[in-house]
């Protein structure tokens, strides 16, 4: 239990009716888990408003409210802190209230469009391998040292975020590396934190459904980087257009990485094959097990990340070198006829052009097909949706369109405005079969030893969600059925 007082400090207050004097059992801000003794915050989300639960919250035993407007009605017994932004509050009373862990451990945000996860996940492997009991919080998994909690969100919300983060400094981690989406930033769920670091990896076109336009998605990853503190580090992929715009503003020390420009981290490709990449890193030569020019910067981000956390290059360089890609990230499978099947999460348009890049480049024999099938998710970012289809068809010999996540949305719906980035003549390429599994066996029913299959979209997810039900699903797990081989 804290006491009242104590966990406001760096809240913007505007008000206080009733005593702070009192202590409080834990923080809430969904009127369903309110219990005796708790602190309910007001939040005004996306689609519900917290404020019109107060009376509820009361009701179930909370002794303290902290809101934007206060109610019209009173209790006498109950404490009502007013704030210029509930959730901004929330972060920062989250922090206090679990004793501002963050501060306690070397915190890294990772933030980006593409690239997150894998430079967050390969951060905590390799850190793990240097000795340093590390934390992860990414899209795929929690992780606090080895123990692996379940993650549901790219970035937590900031009452799970804090306890997550204390738990990681009571089990004696050191750092914890940690992807920060463009959500969390707008939604103030990373108020309160002290980050030791932050990494851009790059920016393209992604949930223009929430942030509406570019310029507002851009500005909100910016806007992490402007509340890195003085003593933290910021470092930027400058290859990116958007790389320089992220530091404009932020008090942190700002250092650069690249593969073509002027950079304090420099990297060329000297071999890029189906097996891995050769870079040369500052001056030195390493071989590493990730595909594609785009890992070469994801390797970039971690090695600038690594150094100016002090870690020694070659020692750096050496265990970087032994790390496998993650699940779902340019997931290698190989039938017995050696057909090569890839799965992978990409589900922008750049990630997409990405992969089928990176597939083109290390395709030794021009005669061999790349056979891609993908969908687009449902109630997302539907500007998105042509654009893939141009990019799919103008990479592919084949390609099949299906379903990703629909959610609630019209599968048929998605698929005409993924067409209608494709060029009439580009169109006889296509198929449509809305059934996943489906799509999946006919992409492996057409294809000769030496093509390519791209599964894109899902990658890591083991799930399918159609009309608010998540069905168990797997694109990896799929393809070895298909194949015979075992899981």
């Amino acid at each position: 239990m804290k006491k009242l007082a104590d966990i406001l400090y760096k809240a913007d207050l505007l008000e206080i009716t009733g005593s702070t004097d009192i202590a409080i059992k834990s923080i809430i801000f969904d009127s369903r888990d309110v219990e005796k003794g708790c602190l309910f915050v007001a939040v005004t989300g996306t689609n519900v408003d917290g404020h019109s639960y107060i009376d509820k919250a009361i009701a179930k035993g909370a002794i303290a409210i902290v809101c934007e407007k206060l109610p019209e009605n009173i209790s006498s017994n109950i404490t009502y802190v007013k704030v210029k932004s509930s959730s901004y509050s929330l972060g920062v009373i989250s922090s206090n209230f679990f004793d501002n862990p963050s501060e306690k451990l070397k915190l890294i945000g990772i933030t980006g469009t593409n690239g997150k996860t894998t430079v967050a996940t390969l951060l905590h492997k390799m850190f793990m391998k240097m000795g340093e009991k590390s934390g992860l919080l990414s899209t795929v998994c929690n992780k606090i040292g080895e123990r692996e909690i379940e993650s549901s969100h790219t970035t937590p919300d900031a009452v799970s975020l804090n306890k997550l983060l204390k738990q990681m400094t009571e089990e004696g981690c050191t750092h914890c590396f940690m992807e920060v989406s463009s959500h969390s930033v707008v939604q103030n769920r990373i108020a309160g934190l002290f980050f030791s670091g932050g990494v851009f990896t790059n920016l393209s076109q992604d949930h223009l459904d929430y942030h509406k336009t570019f310029k507002d998605y851009l500005l909100a990853k910016k806007g992490f980087f402007d509340i890195l503190p003085a003593t933290a580090f910021a470092v930027t992929n400058v290859d990116d257009k958007n790389g320089w715009i992220m530091l404009q503003n932020t008090k942190a020390g700002k250092y650069s990485y690249s593969l073509h420009s002027m950079a304090d981290y420099r990297a060329k490709i000297v071999d890029n094959s189906a097996s891995g990449l050769g870079l040369e890193v500052m001056g030195v030569e390493a071989w590493f097990k990730l595909v594609g020019r785009f890992n070469a910067y994801n390797i970039l981000a971690i090695f600038s990340t690594a150094c100016l956390l002090g870690k020694n290059k070659n020692e750096t360089l050496k265990i970087l070198s032994g790390l496998d890609a993650i699940e779902g990230r340019f997931q290698l499978l190989v039938s017995p006829d050696k057909i090569n099947c890839i799965v992978d999460y990409a589900h922008t348009p750049d990630a997409l052009e990405n992969v089928l890049k990176t597939l083109i480049e290390i395709n030794q024999n021009k005669n061999n097909k790349i056979i891609t099938v993908f969908g687009c998710g449902g109630n997302r970012d539907a500007l998105k949706r042509p654009l893939m289809g141009s990019v799919a068809t103008r990479y592919s010999h084949q390609v099949i369109i299906t379903t990703d996540n629909p959610r609630f949305e019209d599968p048929d719906t998605i698929t005409q405005d993924i067409l209608n980035g494709i060029e009439k003549n580009a169109r006889k390429k296509t198929l449509t079969i809305l059934n996943r599994k489906e799509a999946i066996k006919t992409a492996c029913s057409i294809a000769s030893p030496g093509d390519v299959i791209l599964v894109a979209g899902k990658g890591h997810e083991k799930y399918q969600e159609i009309n608010g039900i998540k069905h168990h699903f797997d694109d990896y797990e799929l393809l070895l059925e298909i194949f015979g081989l075992e899981t």
